[in-house]
């Protein structure tokens, strides 16, 4: 059945619901070619405005998800288990909670994504590592997945092209920040994945792209029903980014922090573990993955049983056993850089705000992430996080460490820095913390 775009953007534009068929149409028609872009924008625009029902974005996932290749995981006799995060500034659990999973046996199929934004990508920080491989074959991933438990890929021409065609149009205008989009291009990816559960880490505050809890809930509820609604159990968890998450922001940095935790090391500087909010939340969230998985009766066992596999070195085990699977890749080679400079405090007081955004930003300044597609990535490049919220710090005392290979960039990435850091006389008040809540 064919439908007149005209009207579908008119009915959305007037705040209409649209039926399945309508959506399937749409999207459908837009992937084909056979809807033009500047009807697709329209009718974007109108959603923007207008917004979705629940049922509605359900129809646009779904829509989304099958406009492509999907996986198929029925040779597995058990769940299927991924976790995605909204994007924050050294958000590096993913490197921590695979190998947790999978070392107690539960499968994990993950399409990971490159950086966006001000926020770094896992893949991007995989790469990092001399020899490892994103780009797997179909059948390499199905028999890793099946016979390994865990396995990460970039998202394939194949998979989901409608999201890739209507992410690069939202992109050009001004449509990324609209919730029934963003929550169609998250979940049919994931959904694409043949997932019976999902663990979601929705973040919120100066580093995320929701910058208050109020709208990091109304996103984390879309995406939850959403899932539900296409037959996966979600569960989602809010989390604080109004400072970078552990010591370390970049690619090669990323990953030794990681292979440090997973080897059980801690990083102590004046009497505080920048490791453990790292540490934290990865297992925090594996904690709700292996209660997905039916690993445990209880996420507080699911918790402990995280706990005692990273103790245990076995989680470390399986991360070893990954970057050999998808290699070889070799973690003794991790890229280092040339230069390093510190940045230091301006005045005496407290550590008030911190700017998360702008640290990604300085981030991507130094060569860690792209400004525009083409950029090459500088894996050596990174910030070292010398500072957390509410710490004192006296004037000329180092705040930030910055690390790369190419010392003209350092200047300005230093003043970006300056400019994230507010300090203060007395401490900060009412400080949240990392987990604010969580939606079962």
């Amino acid at each position: 059945m064919g439908f007149i775009p005209a009207e579908l953007i008119k009915k959305k534009k007037h705040g209409g619901e649209h039926s399945r068929e309508e959506i399937l149409w749409l999207i459908n028609s837009f992937t084909s070619g056979d809807l033009p872009d500047y009807q697709m924008s329209s009718w974007a625009m109108a959603v923007w405005f207008k917004g979705m029902t629940t049922s509605e974005i359900a129809y646009l996932t779904e829509a989304m998800r099958d406009s492509g290749d999907k996986f198929n995981f029925s040779n597995i006799k058990g769940p299927r288990i991924d976790k995605h995060s909204t994007g924050g500034v050294g958000d590096k659990t993913t490197l921590i909670i695979g190998p947790i999973l999978a070392a107690a046996k539960v499968h994990i199929p993950m399409i990971a994504g490159r950086g966006l934004g001000h926020t770094g990508g896992t893949l991007d920080k995989l790469e990092s590592i001399p020899g490892f491989r994103v780009s797997l074959t179909r059948a390499e991933f199905q028999e890793h997945v099946e016979k390994h438990f865990f396995s990460l890929i970039a998202q394939t021409e194949d998979i989901c092209p409608a999201d890739r065609k209507l992410y690069a149009l939202r992109d050009v205008t001004g449509t990324v920040d609209s919730l029934p989009l963003i929550c169609g291009s998250i979940m049919s990816k994931k959904l694409a994945e043949d997932l019976t559960g999902l663990v979601l880490d929705v973040k919120f505050g100066s580093g995320a792209f929701m910058k208050s809890v109020p709208e990091a809930l109304e996103l984390a509820t879309l995406l939850k029903d959403t899932g539900e609604k296409n037959g996966v159990r979600v569960t989602a968890l809010l989390t604080n980014m109004n400072e970078p998450l552990g010591r370390f922001v970049g690619n090669s940095v990323e990953v030794q922090e990681c292979v440090d935790i997973l080897s059980g090391k801690k990083f102590i500087d004046r009497g505080i573990d920048f490791y453990e909010n790292t540490r934290k939340l990865s297992l925090e969230l594996s904690g709700h993955m292996l209660y997905l998985a039916e690993k445990s009766a209880t996420v507080a066992e699911g918790l402990a049983l995280a706990e005692s596999l990273l103790a245990s070195g076995a989680a470390l085990t399986a991360f070893k056993e990954l970057v050999f699977r998808q290699g070889p890749g070799d973690l003794s080679k991790l890229p280092l850089a040339k230069s390093s400079l510190d940045v230091a405090a301006l005045q005496s007081g407290f550590i008030h705000k911190i700017n998360t955004e702008a640290v990604g930003l300085a981030s991507i300044e130094l060569g860690a992430g792209r400004r525009v597609a083409s950029d090459k990535i500088d894996m050596t490049a990174g910030i070292e996080v010398l500072c957390k919220l509410g710490m004192k710090v006296e004037a000329g005392q180092p705040i930030f460490r910055i690390f790369g290979n190419c010392e003209e960039k350092f200047e300005g990435a230093r003043q970006l820095l300056l400019t994230a850091i507010e300090i203060n006389d007395a401490p900060p008040k009412d400080l949240l913390p990392l987990i604010v809540k969580v939606l079962t």
